[in-house]
């Protein structure tokens, strides 16, 4: 079935476009999975303790817990729902890791760390200036978490478009209009992908 991810900088509207991507899909006729990374389980928890700067580790630990906890993501959830014929919509995914990761690591090391993972159908890269991005995060939480940095997302920001030159299947779009605006442009995509592929892509 269909594999869908979002990602881009915080503050870009992942979460929300991932929502509304489901409601679109499941009004299509369509079983969808939505999930996310890093997991709440317990190795999605220990990273997110460490993003919140509640314990310290080194970036490289960091990103092999990043695998470790998507080598379960994908063997537990994503993998077994795209096998029962469901779609699957993930709020970050492998480009995270290359995006962030790159901050501090080799981009070839952590693309040869994610290389076991099967890569999406689709990915939406939703694009925006970090000062914009910075801006709504304060609006929307108090604790500004370790990568949630001006400086720091431009240049996340620029490995994400960096990706989308490398992979397949990544399409970027900016978030800087109204979010309905935004989500028509991510349905319009999908839409072209799901007539491209026909039957493979019924409806359940």
């Amino acid at each position: 079935m269909l594999f869908v991810a979002f990602e881009g900088i915080d503050g870009a509207g992942l979460t929300t476009h991932a929502r509304m991507t489901e409601r679109y899909l499941e009004s299509k006729g369509f079983k969808v999975v939505l999930t996310k990374e890093p997991t709440d389980g317990l190795i999605g928890g220990l990273i997110k303790a460490c993003l919140r700067g509640e314990w310290k580790t080194d970036p490289m630990t960091l990103q092999l817990l990043f695998a470790a906890d998507r080598c379960h993501h994908v063997g537990t959830v994503i993998s077994p729902a795209l096998r029962s014929g469901r779609v699957v919509v993930t709020d970050r995914y492998l480009f995270s890791s290359l995006a962030y990761g790159s901050l501090n690591l080799d981009y070839e090391w952590l693309k040869a760390v994610n290389s076991p993972f099967p890569l999406p159908d689709l990915t939406f890269v939703l694009d925006l200036d970090p000062l914009e991005a910075i801006r709504r995060i304060r609006e929307d939480r108090f604790a500004v978490e370790l990568f949630e940095e001006a400086e720091k997302l431009e240049k996340v920001r620029k490995a994400y478009l960096r990706i989308a030159q490398e992979y397949r299947g990544v399409h970027v779009v900016e978030t800087d209009e109204e979010v309905g605006e935004v989500q028509k442009r991510i349905e319009e995509i999908l839409e072209r992908y799901l007539s491209k592929a026909g039957g493979k892509r019924a409806p359940i």
